[in-house]
C-alpha cells in the first residue's frame, strides 16, 4: 500500500498536490459542518418594534456590563503614596561622602606641601575625580566641574567641615517632609536659598556647595504602585457580575429595540441573520480559513515535496478523523442529560501529528481542531462558538505537546494521557465554578470522570493509530526511530558482534551527524539512527575494510584493484538489501544506499594506474544515487571526515579544520549534493560544528608524571 501511495504522489507537483487535496477536503468538511450550525430564535434588527415579550432562555454573564463597572470602580481607587524615611539619611550620607572625599584630598594636599603653600593640581582635581567616578553613574544629577572641585580644594579644612554640617543640615530638613516630583522645583530652590543665605559658606564656592545639595534632592514620597494596584483589584473584585438571569424579560411587545438591547439578545444567543443562506456561508468561510492555516503551513515549510506530501495527507486524515468523532457526538448528545463533549479525546490529534511530524505541526492542528469543535460541539444558544469546548480541547492538546517532549516511547505516550487528565480535571472545575450552576452530585462525577477518560482515550487511540499511519504513509516517527536506536536491535547487535570496528566508526558517525544536522535545522535523530545503520553493509565480508583487520593482513593487498573496488562498492548495496530484508524504513534504507553518493575510489584509481591499467573512473564511482536530502549529505561528510581524522598523527584544530573543509569541498567539487537541497551556507555550518564536535573528542590531554619517578 505504501509503494502504492508513494507512486501516486511522487510525480505530482506539490503545489498542484495540495490544492487539489485541500479543495477536495474543503467540500467534504463543509458538509460535516453545515449540520451544526443552529437555527437561531428570532429575526431582529436594531430599532425594531419588538413583534413579542422576548425572555432569556438561559443565564448568561454581560461581561461588557460587568467589566465596565469593574473598570469604574478600579478608577476610583485613589493612589496610593508612601513616604520613605530612610531616605534623607541616606541622601545625606551621600552628599557627606562626597564631601569626605574632597576633604581626604585636602589633608593629602596638607601633608605633601609639609608646610609649604598648598596648591591645587590637576592630579589633586583628578584623584577626586577618580573617586566620584562610581558614584556619578548612580547620581546623574551631581555635576560637579574641575573647576568646582579645584574651588572647594582650595579651602581650608575646617571650611569644608562647616559645609558638610550645613548641606547635611539642609537636606534634612528638606528630605524629613512629604516630597512628590511636583515639589523637587521649590524644594530646590529652597535648599538654594538656605546655603546662599548661610554666612559660613564662603561666597567662591556657595555655587558647588549649592550643586552638590540640589542633586542630593529626590522624592521621598512615592506611589506604591503594588499597593494601588492590589486596591484597585480589590475593587474590581467586590463587583459582582451582572448577568442576564434565565426567564429575564429583554424586550416587551412593542418596544423599540434599541442597541443595548439588541446586544442583550445576541449575548443570550436569541438573534439570527435574515436568512437561513448565512450561516451556511459562515460555515464556508470557517472552512476556507481553516484549511488556509493548513495550506500557508506547509507554503512555509522548508522541506522536500514527497515528506510535504505525505505530511499534509496526514493531517487532513487526522482533522477529518476528529471532525468524524465530533459528527458522532453531535448525534448521541441529545440522548444524554449531560455534555458529553467532554468525553472528546483532546489530546488525540496534537500527540499522533507530534510523534508523526514535528510540534510546530501538532500545535497548529491543535488550534484548527479546538476552533472546529467549538462550531460542530455547540450546546444551547452558543451564539458563535462554544468557547469553553474550544479552551477545553486546546488546553489538552497544548499540555500533551509540552509533556510529551521529545521522548517518544509508548510509556510516554501513557504518561502524557494521565497529565492531559489532570489537565482537563482542572478545567472541568474551573468550568463548573464559572458557571456558578447547582450541579447534582451524579452530574458532577459524569464531568470528572470524562475529563479524566479524554486523556486516557487519547493515548489509547494514539498508540492503536500510530503504526496505521506509519505504514501506510511511511512516516518515520520519533518512536520508530528510538526504537531502532536501541543496541539490542539484531542488526546492531550483528554490527556489533562481526564488526566491532564499523561499530565505533558508525557511533562516531552518528555523533557528528546529529550534531551537525540539529546545527541547519534537519533531523538530528534521523541522522543519528540512520548512522547506525549505514555500514551494515559490511558485515557481508567484514574483513575487507580496514577498521575490521585488527593488525591482520589487509586481503587488498594480494587482490587487482578492479576486484577490490567491487569488493568496497558493493557494501553499500549490500547494506540496503539487508535493511530491506529486515523490513527497515525507507529513510534507514536510502542513508545506506546514497551515504557514499557517486564517489570516486580515489585509491584503487591510483592503485590501478601504478599499475599500468587503463582506467575509467565511472567504473571505479559507488553506483549511488547521490544524496537526496540534507541528512543523508551530512551523513556522507560525517562518514568520510572519521574515517580521515582516525587516521590522522596528532590530530589538531588546525588540522581537523582543514581536513574537514577540505572533504566538504571535495564532495561538493564532486558534484554530490548536486540532488538535495543543502545550501553553501549550510555546508559551512556542518563543516564548523563538525569541526566542534573533533575538537572535543580529540582534546588535548594533560600529560600525567610517571609514577615511578
Amino acid at each position: 500500500m505504501l509503494r502504492s501511495i508513494e507512486r501516486f504522489l511522487k510525480p505530482l507537483k506539490f503545489t498542484y498536490f495540495s490544492l487539489f487535496i485541500m479543495a477536495l477536503s474543503t467540500l467534504v468538511l463543509f458538509g460535516l459542518m453545515v449540520g451544526a450550525v443552529k437555527q437561531e430564535t428570532y429575526e431582529l434588527k436594531e430599532f425594531q418594534v419588538a413583534p413579542e415579550v422576548i425572555r432569556s432562555l438561559k443565564t448568561v454573564e454581560d461581561s461588557e456590563k460587568t467589566e465596565q463597572e469593574r473598570n469604574r470602580a478600579a478608577n476610583e481607587v485613589i493612589p496610593v503614596y508612601q513616604f520613605s524615611e530612610g531616605i534623607a539619611k541616606n541622601r545625606r550620607a551621600i552628599a557627606e561622602s562626597i564631601l569626605d572625599f574632597i576633604i581626604d584630598e585636602k589633608r593629602n594636599l596638607i601633608d605633601q606641601a609639609d608646610g609649604e603653600t598648598v596648591e591645587v593640581s590637576e592630579k589633586s582635581i583628578a584623584e577626586v575625580r577618580e573617586k566620584l567616578k562610581g558614584l556619578q553613574k548612580e547620581e546623574p544629577n551631581l555635576q560637579l566641574t574641575d573647576a568646582a572641585i579645584a574651588d572647594l580644594l582650595a579651602v581650608e579644612i575646617d571650611v569644608l567641615e562647616t559645609i558638610k554640617e550645613e548641606v547635611s543640615e539642609a537636606l534634612i530638613a528638606e528630605l524629613s517632609k512629604p516630597l512628590r516630583e511636583a515639589d523637587l522645583t521649590f524644594s530646590k530652590y529652597e535648599i538654594e536659598r538656605h546655603l546662599r543665605m548661610s554666612y559660613q559658606i564662603p561666597e567662591e564656592v556657595k555655587q558647588p556647595t549649592i550643586s552638590i545639595a540640589r542633586s542630593m534632592l529626590v522624592e521621598t514620597e512615592t506611589l506604591n504602585e503594588q499597593l494601588t494596584e492590589i486596591r484597585k483589584e480589590e475593587a474590581r473584585a467586590s463587583v459582582d457580575p451582572i448577568r442576564i438571569l434565565q426567564g429575564q424579560v429583554l424586550v416587551r411587545e412593542g418596544q423599540v429595540i434599541d442597541s443595548e438591547v439588541y446586544r442583550q439578545l445576541e449575548l443570550a444567543g436569541l438573534l439570527t441573520d435574515q436568512t437561513a443562506i448565512k450561516p451556511i456561508i459562515a460555515i464556508g468561510l470557517f472552512v476556507i480559513v481553516m484549511m488556509a492555516v493548513i495550506y500557508m503551513y506547509f507554503y512555509n515549510w522548508r522541506e522536500n515535496s514527497m515528506v510535504k506530501k505525505k505530511s499534509l495527507s496526514i493531517i487532513l486524515v487526522v482533522y477529518f478523523l476528529t471532525v468524524i468523532i465530533m459528527k458522532l457526538i453531535t448525534l448521541i448528545e441529545p440522548e444524554f442529560d449531560f455534555i458529553i463533549s467532554f468525553l472528546f479525546p483532546t489530546a488525540l490529534a496534537s500527540m499522533l501529528i507530534k510523534l508523526l511530524i514535528n510540534d510546530r505541526a501538532a500545535t497548529m492542528i491543535s488550534i484548527v481542531i479546538a476552533a472546529t469543535a467549538g462550531i460542530m460541539l455547540q450546546d444551547g444558544y452558543a451564539s458563535v462558538i462554544q468557547m469553553e469546548i474550544v479552551l477545553y480541547i486546546l488546553l489538552g492538546s497544548l499540555t500533551s505537546i509540552y509533556l510529551i517532549g521529545n521522548v517518544a516511547k509508548r510509556t510516554a505516550i501513557l504518561r502524557t494521557s494521565v497529565g492531559v487528565s489532570i489537565c482537563n480535571l482542572f478545567f472541568i472545575g474551573f468550568y463548573l465554578l464559572m458557571t456558578q450552576t447547582t450541579y447534582e452530585l451524579n452530574e458532577l462525577i459524569f464531568y470528572m470522570v470524562a475529563a479524566f477518560a479524554s486523556g486516557i482515550l487519547s493515548s489509547a487511540l494514539t498508540i492503536g493509530l500510530l503504526p496505521f499511519f506509519e505504514s501506510t504513509f511511511g512516516m518515520l516517527s520519533d518512536m520508530r526511530l528510538i526504537e531502532l536506536s536501541n543496541p539490542n536491535h539484531p542488526l546492531l547487535k550483528k554490527i556489533l558482534t562481526e564488526t566491532p570496528g564499523t561499530y565505533h566508526h558508525s557511533v562516531m558517525v552518528a555523533n557528528l551527524s546529529d550534531a551537525a544536522c540539529e546545527a541547519i535545522g534537519a533531523n538530528g535523530l534521523l541522522a543519528r539512527v540512520g548512522s547506525y545503520y549505514h555500514d551494515v553493509g559490511k558485515t557481508v565480508r567484514p574483513r575487507f575494510f580496514i577498521e575490521n583487520q585488527h593488525g591482520e593482513k589487509n586481503p587488498h593487498d594480494s587482490l587487482p584493484p578492479e576486484k577490490s573496488k567491487d569488493i568496497i562498492i558493493a557494501h553499500a548495496e549490500d547494506g540496503a538489501r539487508l535493511l530491506e530484508k529486515h523490513k527497515m524504513p525507507r529513510e534507514i534504507v536510502d542513508i545506506a544506499r546514497q551515504h557514499h553518493g557517486t564517489s570516486l575510489l580515489k585509491f584503487f584509481v591510483f592503485k590501478a594506474k601504478e599499475l599500468g591499467e587503463d582506467v575509467k573512473e565511472e567504473e571505479y564511482r559507488y553506483g549511488g544515487p547521490k544524496p537526496q536530502t540534507k541528512e543523508i549529505a551530512v551523513i556522507s561528510i560525517a562518514d568520510s571526515v572519521e574515517a580521515a581524522v582516525r587516521s590522522m598523527k596528532e590530530p589538531t584544530t588546525e588540522k581537523i579544520s582543514h581536513l574537514v573543509h577540505a572533504i566538504a569541498s571535495d564532495k561538493l567539487n564532486d558534484g554530490q549534493f548536486d540532488e538535495c537541497d543543502l545550501s553553501m551556507k549550510e555546508l559551512r555550518k556542518v563543516e564548523r560544528t563538525i569541526c566542534e564536535t573533533l575538537n572535543g573528542i580529540f582534546h588535548s590531554r594533560i600529560e600525567y608524571p610517571d609514577e615511578k619517578e
